[in-house]
């Protein structure tokens, strides 16, 4: 592909607000879960939970969109002015010509999980529930639309967590076929009681903080997280570039990888062509690092194979925690911050590396000057995409 300009980006996790939040805590090795619960949830587990939204109801407008992912979605897009941002570039090539698109996996489903406890005697679900702006998938990205005033096409990808970096590689696919000249891509997921017990029905859900790669590593840590990105056409001051998309799709197994990643492997050997560059030149990738055995294993042997052993890697989710449908889009903009910063993350709670994975694995932060890294998401059903970025 032509390289394509990202000209702006944000974020918004447990571990803040915005890029200066999360600047900081990655230089400083500092993480954001913690043991606690959410809503009845009475489940013993770590979550990285962003209090800040609990606060932030949306109003005027848009407030039929009120609902715990929207309001995420809002105070990220107001975050290192975003917005304006947006704004200028709607300005710019015209609010049709700007496209949204956008990934979750659950949605605002909390605001309906909060509705069934107001059933009346009848079962009928209370009148302030507004199914199409809230819990619908599509609502995210009506949402965002009607927050910036675009108008330009718009939709959600939703394919579990490689739904935000997939986001970017359907963007860049539009741009590409001149149907538009920016776009804002991203995703945004919040917590949900749906959430936490299907991964804990499914075993996955760790009773202590996530420690990818760790030997006794026993499970993913749930959090919450958004990130956008404005992507143009041309841009003569980016912040970072889109070098390559790779997507695959191996079906192994409804929620377990291929133990030897073979569709990561693919994905990732993809993004690489798409961007013309042989698998020396990136110097850093931000792993799906779930820190479940089974996902651990097969990404390990999936970059070994594709990189080697010499490329520093890490995993941030034992930072954020595992933001499901906005991970790819999360990591993607932690990945943009190591490019524009220079400082490679750690990937926390790892304190008995496993000695079965050979990926050269970050333990601490690291101040190192690059020019090229990747960053891999791997969803259920084995939807995987990895993205390559450019420092600018």
């Amino acid at each position: 592909m032509t390289p394509l300009a990202i000209h702006h980006f944000t974020l918004a996790s447990a571990l803040g607000i915005g890029q200066h939040a999360h600047r900081e805590a990655l230089a400083q090795g500092r993480g954001g879960l913690a043991a606690r619960r959410f809503e009845t949830a009475a489940l013993d587990t770590w979550l990285g939970v962003i209090d800040a939204i609990d606060t932030q109801p949306l109003a005027g407008e848009l407030a039929a969109f009120d609902c715990r992912n929207n309001r995420l979605a809002a105070l990220t897009l107001c975050a290192d002015d975003f917005d304006a941002a947006v704004r200028r570039a709607a300005a710019r090539f015209g609010a049709a010509r700007v496209g949204v698109i956008v990934g979750t996996s659950t949605s605002g489903i909390l605001q309906s999980e909060l509705a069934y406890r107001e059933r009346d005697a009848h079962g009928a679900l209370p009148p302030w529930l507004r199914y199409a702006e809230t819990h619908d998938n599509a609502s995210l990205a009506r949402f965002v639309q009607a927050a910036l005033g675009l108008t330009g096409p718009a939709f959600v990808v939703s394919t579990a967590c490689s739904s935000g970096a997939k986001a970017h590689a359907a963007a860049a696919r539009l741009i590409a076929l001149g149907l538009i000249d920016a776009a804002v891509v991203g995703a945004v997921d919040t917590l949900c009681l749906t959430t936490l017990y299907g991964f804990h029905a499914l075993e996955l859900l760790s009773t202590e903080v996530c420690r990818p790669w760790d030997v006794r590593r026993n499970g993913l840590s749930l959090g919450e997280g958004a990130a956008f990105a404005l992507l143009q056409r041309d841009d003569p001051a980016p912040a970072a570039w889109l070098l390559g998309c790779g997507e695959s799709s191996d079906g192994h197994h409804m929620s377990s990888p291929h133990p030897e990643g073979l569709g990561a492997v693919a994905a990732m050997r993809a993004a690489l062509a798409d961007a013309g560059l042989d698998a020396a030149r990136v110097g850093y990738i931000n792993l799906h690092g779930t820190g479940t055995r089974n996902n651990d294993s097969a990404e390990d042997a999936a970059v070994c194979a594709v990189f080697g052993r010499a490329v520093p890697a890490s995993s941030t989710k034992g930072q954020t925690g595992h933001a499901l449908g906005a991970a790819g889009a999360l990591e993607a903009a932690l990945t943009l911050l190591a490019l524009r910063d220079g400082v490679l993350p750690a990937g926390l709670h790892c304190e008995q590396p496993d000695p079965a994975l050979h990926a050269h694995y970050l333990h601490e932060p690291r101040r190192q000057t690059i020019a090229v890294a990747a960053s891999n998401s791997f969803g259920f059903g084995g939807s995987n995409c990895c993205l390559v970025f450019g420092a600018a």
